[in-house]
C-alpha cells in the first residue's frame, strides 16, 4: 500500500500542529511577545511542513507511478487522493500566514484575542490539513478489507478528535467558564460540535467512534494543561498585571464525552428517516451537554477547582486580578434561558443533520 507510511506522518503532523497551537497560546499567555523561531512556532509548522509533503508525495506518485484506474481526482494534470490535494491546500494556508503573522505582531504588538487576521488564516489550514488527513483516513478504511478496517477506524477517531480539539482551542476564549452560563455559548456549541460527532459516529468503522473521538480531545487537552504548568516561565512584556512563574495552560476540556456517548448510541439503536433521528440527536446533545457543564463551570469558578488537575484559575500575566475572574460574564445581556434552550435545540438539530448528511458522503468516498 503506497499510503502505509503516509498516514502515520499525517496523523503525526496533525498532532504537532494541536500540540504547537496550545503550545503557542501559553507562551503568549505567559511570556509575552515571541519570536518567529520558538520551539511552538516550529512544532506548528513541522505538521503544516509533513502534511503538506504527505499530499504532494501521494499526489506525484499517483500521477506519474500510479495504475491508470487507482481511486484518485484529478486537478491540473495531476492525479491523487481527495484528501491529498486538500492537506497541500492546508500546509499552504499555514505557511503563508507565518510571515503574515510576524509582520503583524511587530506592527500591532501582541493579540488581544487569539482570532486576529494572521490566525484566522493559520487556523483555515489547520482544520484544512486535519480534514485532508481524515478524507484519507476514510478512503483508505473504505477500501479496505475487515482486518484493517478496525484499525483505519481507529486511526479515524484519533485524528477527529485531535480535529475536534482544534475547533475548541479556536474557540477557547468563548469556552472559557465564566462564559459558560450564557445562552450564546450553547448556541455555538449546538452549530459546531453535533455536526462533526454524528458526522463521525456515521462514518467510521469502529465501535463507539464518536465516543472514541471525544475521549481524544479530552486525553490530550488534558496532557497540554497537566504538562505545561511543569515548565518555568515568566513574564518578558508589560504590563505584569498577574504575576506567573510557569506556562499557563488551557481551560479544563468540554465534557463532550457525554453527549458522544449518546450519539453513538442512538446512531446505532434509532431506525428511521433521517429528520427523526436528527431531532433526537439534537435535542439529546443539547439536553446532556447543558446538563453536565452548566454544573461544570459553576465547579470550575470555585477554590475547589483551583488545583493542578482542574487547573483553575489560571490567568494570563496581563488579566487583572479581581473577583470578577470567577464570576459569570454576560448573565444580564445573554442568561441560559428555557427559550435560548430551545433554539440551541433547533441549531443542534440542523447541525445534526448536516452532520448525517456529511457522515454518508464520506462512507462512500473511495478516492
Amino acid at each position: 500500500m503506497k499510503t502505509a507510511w503516509v498516514i502515520p506522518a499525517c496523523v503525526v503532523a496533525t498532532t504537532s500542529i494541536i500540540v504547537g497551537i496550545i503550545w503557542d497560546i501559553s507562551w503568549h499567555r505567559t511570556i509575552g511577545r515571541d519570536t518567529f523561531w520558538t520551539p511552538a512556532h516550529m512544532a506548528i509548522y513541522l505538521g503544516g511542513l509533513l502534511g503538506g509533503l504527505s499530499g504532494a508525495w501521494l499526489i506525484l506518485t499517483t500521477t506519474f507511478r500510479g495504475a491508470a484506474d487507482a481511486p484518485a481526482v484529478r486537478i491540473w494534470g495531476f492525479r491523487g487522493p481527495l484528501g491529498a490535494w486538500v492537506s497541500i491546500w492546508g500546509a499552504a494556508a499555514m505557511l503563508t500566514s507565518a510571515p503574515f503573522d510576524n509582520w503583524w505582531h511587530d506592527a500591532y504588538g501582541l493579540d488581544v484575542k487569539i482570532l486576529s487576521p494572521p490566525h484566522v488564516v493559520l487556523g483555515l489550514g489547520m482544520l484544512a490539513i486535519q480534514i485532508g488527513v481524515l478524507m484519507l483516513v476514510l478512503s483508505e478504511q473504505n477500501r479496505a478489507g475487515d482486518a484493517a478496517r478496525t484499525r483505519l477506524g481507529g486511526v479515524f477517531a484519533y485524528t477527529a478528535g485531535v480535529l475536534i480539539l482544534t475547533l475548541a482551542t479556536i474557540l477557547m476564549e468563548e469556552n472559557l467558564p465564566n462564559n459558560q452560563h450564557r445562552g450564546m455559548f450553547y448556541k455555538v456549541s449546538a452549530v459546531l460540535y453535533p455536526l462533526f460527532l454524528v458526522a463521525v459516529a456515521r462514518a467510521a468503522r469502529l465501535r463507539w467512534p464518536a465516543t472514541a473521538a471525544t475521549a481524544v480531545y479530552m486525553s490530550v487537552s488534558l496532557a497540554m494543561t497537566w504538562v505545561l504548568p511543569l515548565f518555568r516561565a515568566q513574564p518578558l512584556l508589560g504590563p505584569i498585571l498577574n504575576p506567573v512563574d510557569h506556562m499557563v495552560p488551557p481551560p479544563f476540556p468540554l465534557l463532550l464525552i457525554v453527549p458522544a456517548v449518546a450519539v453513538d448510541v442512538l446512531l446505532s439503536r434509532v431506525r428511521g428517516r433521517d429528520w427523526l433521528l436528527c431531532a433526537v440527536l439534537g435535542a439529546s446533545f443539547v439536553g446532556l451537554f447543558f446538563a453536565v457543564q452548566f454544573w461544570l463551570a459553576e465547579f470550575m469558578l470555585s477554590p475547589a477547582a483551583r488545583n493542578a488537575f482542574f487547573a483553575g484559575g489560571q490567568w494570563s500575566y496581563n488579566t487583572p486580578r479581581g473577583a470578577f475572574l470567577y464570576r459569570f460574564w454576560g448573565m444580564r445581556e445573554d442568561p441560559v434561558t428555557w427559550r435560548a434552550l430551545l433554539v440551541a435545540t433547533a441549531l443542534a438539530c440542523a447541525s445534526a443533520r448536516v452532520g448525517l448528511w456529511w457522515g454518508r458522503w464520506m462512507q462512500r468516498l473511495v478516492r
